[in-house]
């Protein structure tokens, strides 16, 4: 039965109200006081005052199309029915929950359920985020192979705890941090530079991103199953980062299906399996492994997370798995996915500054590139001697602020836009972005006017920052 209502309860309406304007005030006094000058200098310090399904709307009821999902987490949008309604009965129930001496079902049920869409894997641990599962991935990889060195690729993204940070391929998230664990990075695709580090014979395992989240690059066609014979015959381990592109995001459940024949031995997956309510990371992993770091009664706990496997997040990933399946989730992030890229790459002929439009599935890179015509080449030049990334800066800004569609640039210093939305939107959706993004690109290509202007402020700011 539900708890009995507490006689002075928070009233969270209330405080919103009395206070919700403070927000970015906030934010600079307590917080990360670059996160609201940023957002000051791109024009992105916008009021949302409540999410449903794809969308956010203003005090004023205006509606904005996400396309950003949280970096991934929204997968079945903002505040699903199912997940909701799960998160609330869970909590209704009362449930014994993290006693430490007992083995409640709700873990084991996700388990179960989870890995019957990844045939091959065994077991699971399950923490609260991304960067958890890759820490746990790296543990594990190191522990059952007794090596120490992991193999990752340059401008992968792992997480930012120490860890994963050492897997990090993008030298601005480690600037500073040093020293980090004696990793190695590699071209994605380079078997060649695989097999010369395996050659050392110290390699435990190589974490990769069946596509990378920045600038949404994937390998070459057969590189990962190339790689993992490669890895097998040396006695080393394959990780797939799947936090991003993993539960549905890219039209199959795990990206790394895709590709026939691949068996990673340990599968890191976190964000859409929360159903966008309570944090979750899960690593998935073959039995041997499992069996070498829980080896004894004496070695019940050597791996734990205080907050891992709480009912909560069981409920809401059991929740997010029924509507993936009920609702034929991955299914139309393939569909709506191809249909997107086809309708954004048809505007590559008509706009000399669109290079490419790549990705798979929802997971959608829009890279720009130095145009023909002398007109366009001067602004662009002028953008890119500033700081490169500043063309995509200006594309987002206006998708934000004319078009009320939400998006981000793919990387630091990338000229690239991804776009990562809910995996239920629909050709509706897709309607909304295309004709949006064609006159934003209709402006660019005039070579003046209100997006250009901006684009000289930018270089303003980017060369005053030097």
């Amino acid at each position: 039965m539900p708890a009995d209502r507490p006689a002075n309860p928070l009233d969270l309406a209330a405080l919103l109200a009395e206070r919700g304007g403070e927000r970015y005030e906030l934010h600079a006094r307590y917080l990360n006081p670059q996160l609201p000058r940023m957002l000051h200098t791109i024009g992105f310090d916008k009021t949302y005052d409540r999410a449903s399904g794809a969308y956010f709307y203003d005090a004023e009821g205006n509606e904005y199309l996400d396309m950003l999902a949280g970096f991934g987490i929204f997968a079945l949008g903002r505040h699903h029915p199912v997940v909701r309604d799960a998160v609330q009965q869970v909590m209704d129930l009362d449930l014994p929950d993290l006693t430490r001496f007992d083995c409640p079902p709700l873990p084991g049920l996700l388990a179960e359920r989870l890995l019957g869409f990844a045939p091959g894997l065994d077991r699971v641990f399950f923490g609260n985020s991304g960067t958890e599962a890759v820490e746990t991935a790296l543990k594990f990889a190191r522990y059952a192979t007794g090596r120490k060195r992991i193999i990752y690729c340059d401008h992968a993204f792992h997480g930012l705890t120490t860890g994963s940070l050492s897997v990090n391929g993008e030298s601005g998230f480690r600037k500073g941090f040093d020293p980090l664990l004696p990793d190695t990075a590699i071209p994605l695709g380079d078997l060649g530079a695989l097999q010369r580090e395996l050659r050392k014979g110290d390699v435990a395992a190589l974490i990769v991103e069946p596509i990378q989240g920045k600038g949404v690059h994937a390998p070459p066609p057969g590189w990962l199953l190339a790689a993992q014979e490669l890895l097998h015959a040396n006695k080393a381990l394959l990780i797939c980062d799947e936090v991003q592109t993993g539960i549905g995001r890219t039209g199959a459940f795990f990206a790394y299906q895709d590709e026939e024949g691949v068996q990673p031995d340990l599968v890191c997956a976190a964000k859409a399996l929360s159903g966008g309510y309570v944090p979750i990371g899960a690593t998935l992993g073959k039995n041997w492994i499992f069996e070498k770091v829980y080896s004894s009664m004496e070695r019940v706990l050597v791996h734990s997370a205080s907050f891992g496997s709480n009912a909560q997040a069981m409920a809401a990933g059991l929740a997010t798995l029924q509507v993936m399946q009920d609702e034929k989730v991955v299914e139309n992030a393939r569909v709506v996915g191809d249909l997107f890229r086809s309708r954004l790459a048809a505007l590559s002929e008509k706009y000399e500054l669109l290079a490419e439009v790549r990705g798979r599935g929802l997971m959608i890179g829009i890279e720009f590139g130095r145009p023909r015509s002398l007109k366009l080449r001067t602004g662009w030049t002028a953008l890119q001697a500033a700081r490169k990334g500043l063309f995509a800066q200006m594309v987002v800004v206006p998708l934000l602020q004319r078009h009320r569609i939400l998006t981000q640039v793919s990387g630091d210093h990338l000229e690239v836009i991804k776009l990562i939305p809910p995996l239920i939107i629909t050709e509706r959706e897709v309607d909304r972005f295309v004709d949006a993004f064609s006159e934003v690109m209709d402006d660019a290509h005039r070579g003046s006017g209100l997006m250009w202007d901006f684009g000289r402020t930018l270089v303003k700011q980017a060369v005053g920052s030097r």
